[in-house]
């Protein structure tokens, strides 16, 4: 991998900086998110905590309201993650093998090592063992919340690593959750939701570009996917797989003022950034520490999930990326030194969204879902706040002379 991770220059019809905007919305995203998951615990532990968990349990319609929140605002969400893959696997930092092969091996890396180490605290119940993967994922707002709080003192190379890495990680966690967290499978729902995907591919390749027809059958996709058994918010995924990007002719680069994709993407940052994700938090981080000891933080559940987080993403992530480049197949991001791909690796330990998401799927017990929750709010904490402290003191890796 080259060791200089800039961006070509922007050239007619393509939208200026991107990545900087998507990094802003991030990171700004995050901070937000920091301040509301505080808020829900806070709630939780208040005379409002009574108020708090009813609402969530009231059903509007058909579903509930943290229903509705999990499973058709995360839906929202998972389009904007698979729009997000798609346009940077074609149109970006990950659009040639070369730019994915390090924050590719990285999130490879920063999943198995984490979902050891949660075998290895749970291997005896055979129960807690269902939740392997909840310490492989990584929430990129949040991560991108605090590497902001650095600001210039990070490499901006540093930063399009981590969010290429939290890309390819979140493809994983959606690939996870469709293989290993579905139940009951509905093969009628599962026929009419191929027969959508199918229109919807049919769409792209007539080169229908009006963004309606795709929302509609979206909806119609998410319904099917709701009753299929397969979580509803796979839909968002197969939906963003099949909206137009168009490229500029005669270059690798999309064309924004005609790419569907990009208005949608653009139409979503916000919203998803600072509406979906933050209720997602809110509805999901409130947890009562009424009756619990400091022992539970000491149960095989917590520490498999603390545990993995914290040492599973910094060895994972940090290791992938030492053995690739002392094998030379790739280099480190340019002008980052070790300590701050240390830092890095530390922050991938901040696990809060997916990690909860996939916690739910994981557990229908309340009891073991509050542990879960103990063990990624611990571990990320820990991990959020170890990674900010090694990248403050760390220093930029002066350029060699080759790049200077």
């Amino acid at each position: 991998m080259p060791s200089n991770h800039s961006t070509p220059p922007p050239s007619k019809g393509r939208i200026n900086s991107t990545l900087r905007r998507f990094l802003d919305n991030e990171a700004s995203g995050g901070i937000l998110l920091m301040a509301v998951a505080f808020f829900a615990i806070i709630t939780a532990n208040s005379q409002l905590a009574e108020v708090y968990f009813s609402s969530l349990h009231a059903y509007l319609g058909p579903l509930s309201l943290q229903h509705w929140i999990n499973d058709a605002l995360m839906a929202v969400f998972f389009l904007l993650v698979g729009l997000e893959i798609k346009r940077e696997m074609m149109d970006g930092q990950l659009s040639s093998w070369n730019r994915r092969l390090l924050p590719g091996v990285a999130a490879v890396g920063g999943m198995l090592v984490p979902a050891v180490i949660y075998i290895v605290f749970n291997r005896a119940d055979a129960k807690a063992i269902h939740g392997w993967a909840i310490p492989s994922a990584t929430d990129i707002a949040f991560a991108l919340g605090v590497l902001s709080l650095l600001g210039s003192r990070v490499p901006a190379s540093l930063k399009v690593f981590l969010a290429a890495l939290a890309i390819m990680d979140d493809l994983g966690a959606i690939i996870i959750i469709a293989l290993f967290y579905t139940s009951g499978l509905s093969l009628p729902d599962l026929a009419g939701a191929a027969i959508v995907v199918a229109v919807l591919f049919a769409l792209n390749k007539w080169s229908v570009n009006s963004l309606i027809p795709y929302l509609l059958l979206g909806v119609v996709l998410w319904l099917l996917v709701l009753r299929s058994g397969i979580h509803a918010t796979i839909a968002g995924v197969l939906l963003a797989l099949t909206i137009p990007i168009k490229l500029t002719p005669g270059t690798p680069e999309a064309s924004p003022d005609i790419s569907p994709l990009h208005r949608l993407e653009g139409a979503l940052h916000v919203p998803v950034a600072f509406l979906i994700v933050p209720s997602f938090g809110f509805a999901n981080a409130g947890v009562s520490f009424a009756g619990v000891t400091p022992a539970v933080l000491i149960e095989p559940l917590s520490l498999g999930v603390a545990g993995g987080l914290l040492l599973g993403k910094l060895i994972g992530v940090f290791g992938a990326v030492f053995l690739m480049v002392r094998s030379g197949l790739a280099d480190l991001p340019a002008m980052a030194s070790w300590s701050q791909v240390c830092g890095v690796a530390l922050l991938c330990g901040i696990g809060f969204t997916m990690s909860l998401f996939i916690g739910l799927l994981a557990f229908d017990d309340p009891a073991l879902q509050d542990r879960v929750k103990f063990g990624i709010l611990a571990g990320s904490l820990v991990a959020g706040i170890a990674g900010y402290i090694v990248l403050r003191i760390s220093h930029r890796r002066k350029p060699s002379p080759a790049h200077a």
